[in-house]
């Protein structure tokens, strides 16, 4: 059981009870990371908020609870890098619910939900994280390009991009289409795309490009009528001789 075993078997099942139900029904922006072999240690994803500097990002954070549980908070943690006043740079999670607030009664669901609230209404009164305190109160824009920057580059969603073939281009980095075929290297020994073994083509000068099916220039059709014509002309002229 690992971990497991610190806790007491009535924690344990209440524990295991509570994660299986945040597993099945999430709270929004939430999703719960069940690790069955150690549950003194819970992992879940945090959506960034709509509206906030961390809109867009995903945040994985964990609490790890101890023997005393639930008699004594949990302690909680974010793996995600983040910029923000009551998150530290460790990743400690500074919120007066798992301080001074606490009660035995309060889930792990209640302890998501505050974190998560904690995103959208940082209280820089009680910053572990000074210098993102000292810009919330003091220069909001900067605090919020700074912590979006953080967000871009730690938390972002990794996005499903067009395929290999449609993204390599030339070397102004724009998308290429193939060519249908290349006839300049095309191999000699090969036909070339489109063409069968044993079909004309016009490298061969004594090949006649022709098909059964093509009609035959008008010009050619008269040229021969005229030319038959002469012919009957010249056989009637030689019989009146």
């Amino acid at each position: 059981m690992g971990a497991n075993e610190n806790l007491s078997p009535k924690v344990m099942r209440e524990l295991a009870k509570e994660i299986k139900s945040l597993d099945a029904e999430p709270p929004e922006g939430i999703r719960i990371i069940v690790n069955e072999d150690n549950f003194a240690n819970v992992q879940a994803e945090i959506d960034g908020p709509a509206g906030t500097p961390y809109e867009g990002g995903v945040f994985r954070m964990k609490l790890v609870l101890s023997s005393d549980f639930p008699q004594v908070p949990p302690k909680g943690y974010f793996l995600t890098k983040i910029f923000h006043p009551n998150i530290a740079k460790s990743g400690e999670i500074c919120v007066n619910t798992l301080k001074k607030d606490w009660k035995p009664t309060l889930g792990i669901r209640h302890v998501l939900l505050v974190i998560r609230c904690l995103l959208i209404e940082p209280f820089p009164e009680s910053a572990l994280n000074e210098e993102a305190g000292k810009m919330l109160m003091e220069d909001y824009e900067g605090y919020s390009r700074h912590a979006q920057l953080l967000t871009s580059i730690h938390a972002l969603k990794p996005r499903a991009g067009p395929t290999k073939s449609a993204t390599e281009g030339g070397k102004d980095g724009q998308a290429t289409t193939p060519l249908s075929t290349d006839t300049a290297n095309t191999d000699a020994g090969a036909p070339a795309e489109g063409v069968a073994h044993g079909a004309p083509t016009a490298a061969d000068p004594n090949t006649v490009l022709s098909s059964p099916s093509a009609k035959k220039p008008k010009g050619e059709t008269v040229t021969k009528l005229a030319d038959k014509k002469k012919v009957v002309d010249r056989k009637r002229a030689l019989k009146r001789l």
